[in-house]
């Protein structure tokens, strides 16, 4: 194991009081809460599958009647009485099922005035463990969450021979009937296990179509006993626990399982499985994704104290210090590799998207029902699993694309009468595609849009031919539809989408979302639009109708510089520059789109960090971390770890919110909106990893935002557009080394602040020839008349020096400095 593995652990003197204070594991499939308790420890238990309600749509029947209506009041410039419309007529309801707990697995063990307490999370192997000393014997418990044997491990031991002695109880917050089990096919013999089948729930008409079946089956070297409805362990040294869960949930439209079966398949495939071989095989699968990237920062003395007053003293640090002589660098790394430590236990190939929350939720009404919210959310939880170099995880993602461009087709052609799909602002388990919550929230149609973007970087990163034909038709499919959807606002004669909204946010003068043709809209249909007639390309469909999709290109509106110097949210210039609003959707094509450059368009890019500045630098949690992209995109690591900073801040739980204003980081490092959103941590840590590498803007751009404070580290195993790996050491801020890994060919364009050199290595001439890298070709913008003069028209960049090399798949190349 590499050593910066082993040395980032969440660690901790006393046993979690609560949920936020829990420690995360997970295989996906399921998710665990871990309390350490020495009285009563606590396993909280969520299965991916366990939501409410059964297969459904929430499409609106009298949507299509009123569309042509909605769209004439919004082209009148009466989008308030447009939203009293859609409101009446599209969001007909249900708004969505929710992500249910499953229960908790409750150990007595009366355990009480214990010394040398300690608990810990090494993300490093994905394991925690529990030790302290209760009446001169020590107690220690292990748990994880086996990626290979689809269950959660927990080891119990006792120094002292026999000591060991508890009981095992289930109890759940949902109806739930809880009895033990001694056989069960697949196993020959007596077994001692507990069962809980707990029921689903109905939510807003739709009934509970969903069982779940939990099973904890007890092996000790004492006495093992079944109880009514607990097991009961005695005079052990060590104890194992197996514990399962499954629901009856197929897929979206069958809910025909057999959770019994899938248990007991699981668990006979443990029964005789040595301890060590089950840990041994969980953290060998679980390294193959979380070793291949590290990331060394300089340590302080604040390092090695407990995570929760390591926070503090790192906020601590960075208010008084400034000038990073004392801060503890590698907090920074910790984020960065918690990220992707959360996003590789909560959504591997064959399992659910990583929702709201990952796959941890204790709330019986989850905050937003943890569901799929896909008008930046659910996009921002796998923006790691590229750069990142966890290309797998975003697997359930695709998958759950394909299933919304099937239920999307039917919303479509249902609520607007047109071809391709669509979903909105938000889907569940179900794969919902009309609009949820209400007009303000849910009237934008190009969440599904948005979503197969990551189809096409997944290409850009991999060079996967085989997945782009794939996915094919689940991007042309998004792109029929915004052909279909769009018409032409009169006033402008440019292509929009009506009616949508920018991301819960409104222009001034309007007391409503409601609008048409917002920026983020406009860039999002140049995305897809611009990516499908590409992959049609690549993939040599001869028969794609290149015509009709360029001249669609060709009429949407160009980006537009309003008044105050910044990016127009809307066609018309509404802006507040007042206005400090958590959505900075319109410039989504900083990031994670590649519209807006420094290179090609740099008054784009001065009007995005007027933007920027104007919104500030507090914000919820997801928020910063979202901001953490836009000022790495800005090329200003300074900016973007001041961002990093606010993020850590401790917020002890969502009842001191008043005490800790700023706190967007709870004990055990999850962020904070607040509440609980995981999004924020998915977030940073990409921000992390696009601070020290960019491939989005015409080359492989080395180290394009290191922060004054990062003077000296390396960073390996991240992963840039074209197919290459890329490691990279600097000293005194400047690069010394990068060792390049190609896996798909190619000529890899460079860009840096430093002269480099290296075998084969000249000077670049042209546009870079690898289009998996190439900048993308816009618009020019418009410029408001009533700009002031005073108004930026470039935001300061460094000079850089671009090579090209030509590589070979397979073939490792090492750079360095002249």
């Amino acid at each position: 194991m590499p050593l910066m593995a082993q040395q980032h652990k969440l660690w901790y003197t006393q046993p979690a009081r609560h949920w936020l204070e829990a420690l995360p594991v997970g295989n996906s499939q399921m998710g665990a809460m871990v309390y350490g308790g020495t009285e009563t420890e606590e396993i909280q238990l969520n299965e991916e599958t366990f939501w409410s309600g059964s297969p459904h749509d929430n499409n609106s029947l009298t949507a299509r009647d009123h569309l042509q209506e909605v769209r004439d009041l919004i082209f009148a410039g009466r989008e308030e009485e447009a939203h009293k419309v859609l409101d009446q007529h599209f969001f007909r309801g249900p708004h969505g099922m929710r992500f249910l707990p499953l229960g908790s697995i409750k150990l007595k063990l009366g355990h009480q005035e214990v010394s040398q307490y300690r608990r810990e999370l090494n993300i490093g192997d994905a394991v925690s463990n529990t030790s302290y000393i209760y009446k001169g014997v020590k107690y220690e418990r292990t748990v994880f969450a086996s990626l290979p044997d689809h269950a959660i491990i927990v080891r119990l031991t006792a120094s002292k021979p026999g000591a060991l002695s508890f009981d095992v109880n289930f109890n759940s917050q949902l109806q739930a009937k809880v009895f033990t089990v001694s056989s069960h096919e697949g196993i020959s013999g007596e077994v001692n296990e507990l069962a809980a089948v707990v029921d689903g729930v109905e939510q807003e008409g739709i009934q509970a179509g969903l069982k779940a079946e939990c099973r904890i089956m007890a092996e000790a070297d004492g006495k093992v006993e079944r109880g009514a409805e607990k097991l009961i362990v005695t005079n052990a040294t060590t104890a194992m626990l197996y514990i399962t869960a499954a629901t009856n949930f197929v897929n979206y439209h069958d809910v025909s399982g057999n959770p019994v079966k899938k248990n007991n398949q699981t668990l006979s495939a443990l029964k005789g499985k040595p301890y060590q071989l089950l840990l041994t095989n969980h953290v060998k699968k679980y390294q193959e994704q979380y070793n291949r990237v590290t990331l060394n920062l300089p340590k302080t003395a604040n390092s090695s104290l407990p995570t929760d007053q390591r926070l503090v003293a790192f906020s601590e640090s960075t208010g008084s210090m400034g000038n990073g002589q004392s801060l503890d660098l590698d907090m920074v790394s910790l984020m960065m590799q918690y990220g992707r430590y959360l996003l590789i236990s909560s959504s591997q190939p064959g399992g659910q998207a990583a929702n709201l929350q990952g796959v941890w939720n204790d709330k019986i009404n989850a905050p937003w029902d943890s569901k799929y919210t896909i008008n930046i959310n659910a996009e921002m939880n796998y923006w790691p699993s590229m750069v990142g170099n966890l290309v797998e995880c975003q697997e359930p993602l695709l998958t759950m694309i394909r299933d919304l461009s099937e239920t999307g087709a039917k919303t479509a052609e249902v609520m607007y009468g047109c071809k391709g799909w669509v979903a909105h602002h938000n889907t569940d388990l179900w794969r919902v595609a009309g609009p949820i919550d209400g007009t303000t929230w849910g009237m934008f149609p190009t969440g599904g849009a948005w979503l197969t973007t990551h189809i096409w970087q997944q290409y850009l990163f991999t060079g996967d031919k085989k997945l782009l034909e794939q996915y094919f038709p689940v991007m042309k499919g998004a792109a029929d539809f915004l052909i279909d959807m769009m018409r032409i606002q009169p006033e402008y004669g440019w292509l929009v989408t009506v009616p949508t909204v920018s991301p819960e946010h409104g222009p001034m003068g309007k007391q409503t979302t409601v609008t048409a043709g917002s920026t983020m809209d406009n860039q999002i249909v140049f995305d897809v639009l611009s990516a499908t007639i590409q992959a049609a390309k690549v993939l040599g469909k001869d028969d794609f109708q290149f015509s009709i999709y360029n001249s669609q290109l060709s009429q949407l509106p160009p980006m537009q510089i309003g008044r105050h110097g910044q990016l127009q949210e809307w066609l018309w210039d509404g802006d507040n520059p007042n206005d400090e609003h958590r959505h900075i959707s319109h410039l989504y094509g900083l990031y994670p789109s590649n519209q807006i450059s420094p290179f090609t368009h740099p008054e784009l890019h001065a009007a995005a960090a007027t933007t920027l500045k104007q919104r500030g630098d507090q914000a919820t949690g997801w928020s910063l971390g979202w901001k953490t992209n836009f000022w790495a995109r800005m090329l200003d690591g300074n900016h973007a770890f001041q961002i990093i900073k606010n993020m850590l801040k401790l917020l002890p739980d969502d009842s001191k919110m008043r005490e800790y204003p700023n706190g967007r980081t709870y004990p055990n490092l999850f962020d904070a909106h607040p509440p609980f959103q995981i999004d924020g941590n998915f977030g940073v840590s990409a921000g992390i990893c696009e601070m020290l590498l960019q491939s989005h803007d015409g080359a492989v751009h080395l180290l394009p935002a290191l922060p004054n404070d990062w003077k000296q580290g390396n960073v390996k195993g991240l992963r840039a557009r074209g197919g290459f790996i890329v490691d990279e050491q600097w000293s005194n801020s400047k690069l010394s080394t990068a060792t390049i890994r190609s896996t798909i060919g190619g000529t890899l364009r460079l860009r840096s602040y430093t002269p480099l050199k290296g075998k084969g290595l000249r000077p670049a001439k042209g546009d870079c020839p690898n289009f998996l890298f190439a900048p993308a070709d816009i618009k020019t913008p418009l410029v408001s008349p009533e700009l002031k003069q005073s108004a930026p028209t470039s935001f300061p960049r460094r000079n850089v020096y671009e090579y090209d090399l030509d590589t070979t798949s397979g073939k490792t190349y090492t750079i360095t400095k002249q």
